[in-house]
């Protein structure tokens, strides 16, 4: 891979030097990564899902895009692995059940190993970690709460992890300890990118993580959880207003947005948040 794309890429995280490998390194750009990088699903939602290729996906967020955990986790592992770090790539499973043990595929998320020591790094949950986490069992404070623990009754090639994340609408991720490769994730990132019944399919999101909370775009309703414990609601009422918001709330450049696109993607936000009221009356 070109090295100058990295040279965009830090400057889109805004660094400029980052020297050699070092934790305090790693958490500034896990921070910066978050802060600067929507979780977002707009080009699957106007039919033209980008693909997952490392290179790809590095050459999108350069140029103001963001994109799922298969983009931004593969991109930010790449990005890591030009640096120096000692990344591995892990296969894992995104859940709304508490108790959800199993491991479906639908997520890539990394570890990092600096001195020895192993850390838990997420910058495709979208309302993940604001900073690493230590590989090792234990509760973890970031003005929310997260969790780290040994997948239950995993062994042998299935072992793993779970984590928690308290303020999740999906508050389990589980991931296996074995190494895995991009090439793991093609299968889902086409179901995901490409069938109806995909969440990424039926309804427009984006998410950003900072120091004061998560920032969710769902449709045409915008939510701020603020790690005070603070909620700030409010839903978009025209085209303008959500597209200032898709710019300046989450720093995603509209730059590749024809008039047609964004006339086409706030038609099936509108259509999407007409049927969810209809589910809310009946």
């Amino acid at each position: 891979m070109i090295s100058g794309i990295f040279t965009d890429y830090l400057r889109r995280l805004g660094i400029a030097d980052h020297g050699s490998p070092s934790t305090e390194g790693l958490f500034a750009l896990h921070r910066a990564h978050l802060e600067r990088v929507p979780f977002e699903n707009t080009d699957i939602q106007l039919g033209r899902p980008p693909g997952i290729e490392p290179e790809l996906s590095v050459r999108r967020l350069t140029a103001g895009r963001g994109g799922y955990c298969f983009h931004l986790n593969g991109a930010f592992a790449a990005l890591l692995e030009h640096l120096g770090y000692d990344v591995t790539r892990h296969v894992g499973g995104v859940y709304g059940e508490p108790d959800a043990r199993g491991v479906s595929g639908d997520h890539l998320t990394l570890t990092v190993r600096i001195d020895a020591r192993a850390w838990f790094v997420d910058v495709g949950l979208g309302d993940g970690p604001h900073e690493p986490l230590p590989l090792r069992e234990g509760r973890y404070e970031q003005g929310f709460g997260y969790g780290l623990e040994p997948l239950a009754g995993a062994v042998g090639a299935e072992a793993g992890w779970t984590f928690r994340n308290d303020a999740s609408p999906f508050p389990v991720m589980n991931f296996r300890s074995a190494p895995a490769s991009m090439a793991d994730f093609a299968a889902e990132h086409l179901r995901l990118s490409t069938s109806p019944d995909s969440p990424f399919q039926q309804s427009f999101f984006m998410l950003r993580r900072d120091a004061g909370g998560v920032h969710r775009l769902h449709g045409k309703v915008l939510l701020h959880i603020g790690t005070d414990g603070g909620r700030d609601k409010r839903e978009l009422a025209s085209q303008e207003e959500f597209f200032e918001v898709v710019a300046g709330v989450f720093g995603r450049e509209l730059d590749d947005l024809t008039p047609a696109d964004r006339a086409s993607l706030w038609d099936r936000v509108e259509r999407a948040h007409e049927a969810w009221l209809a589910t809310q009356q009946g």
